[in-house]
């Protein structure tokens, strides 16, 4: 008998694993389709509104747009806060508690907007205008976007709450579907900024606010019928917003990192370079925010289940899906970028009529960040979901915080633009490092030693047996299409072999042919 429900027990737990991993799968693949959607319209859009706006001007729509996503620093602790206590209620079923939580951090991020706008109207509007490298004929196009940033940053400030609830209940879908009303509108837009005899960069931003507002009505709408705890109500939970102060005032070191990373850096740039520059950095973003998105939206699907099965006491799972999670996304990210960054000047010479300086030199080097960050998501999931943070901010928020100082002397000193992604590039390698060492104080059942074996050792291996021939067929072909299309089937195809027979672990690789012969026959 005691064998049978032992039995009984280890099916319903096996059970209970393969449901998890065909969720996290089937909202990955929502995610996917939300993706590549995004992509293919973000990468034409890019094409066309640098047409239409001219470089100076898509350089002036960057940095004024990116100098009021600074703020974000101020937001994005909170933000952060409000998906983990979401997640982490979900995973102990606590409803009455789900409905306190969202109500509460409704209304934190609602007071944060105001906050935000009044900042904006007195500190933003004088840099705008005293300090920013921007022609003396554009500066009033330039405050019309500043002003529009500002209402769109605002509107999606008060949105995230709907948003982590979307995220905690694993609705992955309704991003998908959202985005393709976004993108097709975006698509639009840039039609109707070519067509218009008015101020093109006026006319794009405000016709993207519009569709942001849409986008804003969408969440709420499907969350206040879909979720009980999204109804509403005036609640300030005071221990709460302590709790939710307490964790996210140590983020502000790492958020304001990560800001500072870009819209700092962005700032730097225009004091410097001017607003050229500026294009520049922004076609590079746009490259490395269409591959990236690859790697995180794997990662939007995985990390409610890596905070839920903490919150559970379930730690051999979450270890499981952070070390998983780790692997894959950097495989994921290195078999898109490989070839893009080997014809990166091929590629963007096409895609643009107009291709700023330094544009392909900091597409090249944004990509090989994007593969070092993306090691590291689901280790600040995995910390993040044990709400201890003070010490971790301060270690490894503290070195990201060094990004923007070294780029501004960098700059200072005449080197040369591309500095600042070689410096952004060394500072991740040693934040990975500090999140190795901080994390096992935190997870006792963490060890280092197990990550470096089975997530370094096997990208590194990976990534230089996948790069042998594809490196050696691009230094000797002659560049043009027919370079381009055999170095790029030739990194598709060593770097597939090397994750599935180096990369992968025997079951994953049994996992995979197995979906690939059920897939064929289906087809059949």
């Amino acid at each position: 008998m005691v064998r049978y429900h032992q039995l009984v027990q280890n099916e319903k737990f096996v059970s209970n694993y393969d449901l998890k991993n065909k969720k996290i799968a089937r909202n990955t693949l929502f995610l996917y389709f939300r993706m590549i959607f995004l992509m293919c319209v973000s990468l034409y859009t890019s094409r066309v509104v640098l047409e239409a706006l001219g470089v100076s001007d898509y350089g002036i729509y960057n940095v004024v747009g990116g100098f009021v996503g600074m703020f974000a620093l101020i937001s994005s602790s909170l933000t952060g806060a409000c998906s983990r206590f979401l997640n982490y209620e979900m995973g102990r079923n606590t409803e009455k508690r789900l409905q306190i939580v969202f109500s509460t951090s409704l209304t934190v991020h609602i007071t944060l907007a105001v906050v935000i706008a009044i900042a904006c109207e007195s500190f933003g509007v004088w840099y705008v205008n005293n300090k920013m490298v921007i022609p003396l004929e554009r500066i009033t196009a330039a405050n019309w976007v500043f002003q529009i940033s500002m209402l769109n940053f605002c509107m999606n400030l008060v949105t995230i709450p709907f948003n982590a609830a979307i995220i905690a209940h694993e609705k992955m879908s309704t991003f998908a579907y959202v985005s393709i009303f976004e993108g097709i509108s975006r698509l639009i837009i840039c039609f109707i900024v070519m067509w218009t005899p008015t101020d093109h960069l006026i006319t794009y931003a405000l016709l993207y606010m519009l569709v942001q507002v849409c986008v804003m009505v969408m969440y709420q709408v499907y969350c206040h019928k879909r979720f009980q705890e999204c109804h509403y109500k005036f609640v300030v939970d005071k221990p709460l917003v302590k709790q939710m102060f307490s964790y996210s005032g140590w983020h502000v070191i790492g958020n304001s990192a990560s800001v500072l990373n870009r819209q700092g850096v962005d700032l730097v740039l225009n004091l410097f370079c001017g607003t050229v520059l500026n294009a520049a950095k922004g076609i590079s973003n746009q490259v490395m925010n269409a591959v990236s998105s690859f790697a995180n939206n794997f990662m939007l699907a995985m990390n409610p289940q890596i905070t839920k099965s903490y919150a559970q006491g379930d730690y051999k799972y979450m270890l499981d899906l952070v070390f998983r999670g780790s692997r894959f996304s950097f495989y994921l990210l290195f078999f898109i970028s490989f070839p893009i960054i080997l014809n990166a000047d091929f590629i963007i010479h096409i895609w643009l009529k107009k291709v700023p300086e330094y544009a392909v030199q900091l597409a090249q080097l944004s990509l090989i960040s994007s593969m070092i960050i993306s090691l590291s998501n689901p280790l600040v999931t995995a910390q993040n979901a044990t709400g201890n943070v003070r010490n971790y901010q301060i270690v490894v928020g503290g070195l990201q915080l060094l990004n923007l100082p070294l780029c501004y002397v960098s700059l200072y000193y005449g080197y040369s633009p591309v500095s600042i992604m070689v410096i952004a590039i060394i500072v991740e390698l040693f934040s990975l490092a500090a999140r190795l060492l901080m994390i096992p104080i935190y997870i006792k059942v963490f060890s280092a030693i197990s990550y470096l074996k089975e997530v370094l050792l096997k990208v590194m291996v990976v990534t230089l047996v996948a790069s042998v021939i594809p490196v050696f067929l691009y230094l000797n072909l002659k560049e043009g299409m027919i370079s381009f299309i055999i170095v790029s089937f030739c990194c598709c195809v060593s770097t597939g072999i090397s994750i599935i027979f180096i990369g992968c672990t025997k079951n994953e690789r049994e996992i995979l042919f197995n979906q690939v012969i059920k897939l064929l026959s289906k087809i059949k």
